[in-house]
């Protein structure tokens, strides 16, 4: 008798997934998570060799804005006359960031024409000084018509490895 009632048993009936809790949890959390999400904003800048005007056999004079940074000073030079300005790092107030963009604008207003310069750091230069000096390098603040707009200096930047100290 036993095996009788064994083969009626009945077949469990299909459960059916209730989603509707999860779809609610979706329609408030994908808003959230889209309002909240930080979208990283990357700026490229092209970048340039130098191009090895002191090679033998490149006779391509002119006048090349080199700035060098040091441990405890930004150096201006040309690479024809030499230094223009030393500019030391006394302190982490970004006083020779002030410096060095005087310093650009007074070559820029004698060299209108001149787009190029050429940045030379050292090996263990930290990044945000290397940064800083580009963006020093490539463009500065100016008022004009009561708005400030990014005026242009040498956007034009080529990096290199800086001359070790003797």
């Amino acid at each position: 008798m036993s095996r009788i009632r064994h083969r009626h048993r009945r077949k469990p009936a299909s459960v059916e997934l209730n989603i509707t809790a999860f779809m609610n949890l979706m329609v408030v959390l994908v808003p959230f998570l889209l309002m909240t999400a930080v979208f990283s904003h990357l700026t490229i800048l092209e970048l340039n060799l130098p191009d090895g005007a002191g090679k033998p056999g490149n006779n391509k004079p002119g006048f090349q804005i080199q700035i060098i940074i040091n441990h405890d000073a930004l150096l201006v030079a040309d690479s024809k006359g030499g230094l223009i300005k030393h500019i030391p790092v006394t302190d982490k107030s970004g006083k020779q960031y002030l410096v060095l963009r005087e310093t650009l604008k007074q070559i820029k207003a004698r060299l209108p024409d001149k787009t190029d310069a050429t940045i030379l750091s050292q090996s263990d230069t930290p990044y945000d000084t290397l940064v800083r000096v580009m963006d020093t390098v490539r463009v500065y603040p100016a008022l004009i018509d009561g708005q400030t707009v990014s005026a242009e200096l040498f956007p034009d930047i080529s990096i290199g490895d800086a001359p070790q100290k003797k």
